[in-house]
């Protein structure tokens, strides 16, 4: 199994258990063992469900203020939550090709491993949910052919998503390419970095 298929598949493990429930405030667990890329993959995509679910209430129109408040700050600590995962997974990738030794002619990619793996995780998500729009009894037939033509885009874009990565993948083991990763460095949660939270102190 290539490392998209397998990414894939947690991808869809991870929707799925969450929508058992289908509640931001359920607890979390990870079926797979810490040691393991799986669990990272699980992980980075229940984030990624959860923070799905945080944007669906936050524009609720009747949403209650101070609810809507707390919720935001739910979304920046996801986000927070989201980077660091994918720099978690970055690392894994870092310490699996550390041995091997760049060709002279190698080039850097637009973006790290695990950020093409971030892409693919939000599309899993949206074929998901496209694909519950596609099976609603109470849509109309026309919303329906309209969400199945989207469905089939997305569709084509996993394949290419997929393949561009296990080709990046590929390339970074055999030299072609190599990994260069810089942190977020995300500025509005610093209380040093932010001036809002910089006044306060």
């Amino acid at each position: 199994m290539n490392f998209t298929a397998l990414a894939n598949k947690i991808f869809r493990e991870s929707i799925e258990k969450y929508h058992i429930i289908d509640d931001v405030y359920q607890s979390f667990e990870n079926p797979y063992p810490k040691d393991q890329i799986e669990h990272l993959l699980y992980r980075k995509n229940w984030i990624d469900t959860v923070q799905w679910h945080y944007e669906d209430i936050i524009r609720d129109p009747n949403i209650d203020p101070i609810a809507a408040l707390d919720l935001k700050r739910k979304i920046d600590a996801s986000n927070q939550d989201r980077t660091d995962m994918v720099e978690y997974i970055d690392s894994y990738f870092l310490d699996k090709y550390k041995k091997v030794q760049p060709k002279p002619d190698a080039t850097i990619n637009s973006e790290s491993p695990a950020w093409a793996i971030d892409r693919l995780s939000i599309l899993a998500l949206k074929i998901y949910h496209m694909h519950e729009e596609v099976d609603r009894e109470d849509a109309s037939e026309a919303h329906r052919e309209k969400c199945q033509a989207k469905l089939n885009v997305l569709l084509e874009q996993r394949i290419d998503l997929s393949t561009a990565i296990d080709q990046l993948l590929a390339d970074i083991e055999a030299g072609n390419k190599y990994m260069k990763v810089y942190k977020q460095m995300k500025m509005y949660n610093d209380d040093e970095l932010n001036p809002v939270l910089r006044g306060q102190k």
